[in-house]
């Protein structure tokens, strides 16, 4: 799946969790996700917790992230 597809699943709206980037149609935020992975929660366990989520909106995230990253990147090295 390309970034464009994935980036399809992330939202930004000022209304829902004070703009941060979320997973379309929920409250969960990209952050949320990157949190629980990093605190070990595996994928199946999130999504059995999660039941919104898909396997899907897990990669988006950290598809997400990752372009987040390269962005600062770029915009440090300017």
């Amino acid at each position: 799946m390309s970034i464009e597809e994935l980036s399809s699943y992330i939202a930004i709206d000022n209304n829902i969790r004070f703009g941060k980037p979320c997973i379309k149609g929920t409250r969960i935020t990209v952050g949320d996700i990157l949190q629980w992975l990093s605190e070990g929660i595996s994928i199946p366990e999130i999504l059995d917790d999660y039941p919104l989520l898909k396997e899907i909106h897990i990669k988006a995230a950290l598809s997400f992230a990752a372009r987040r990253e390269e962005i600062v990147k770029v915009i440090a090295a300017a």
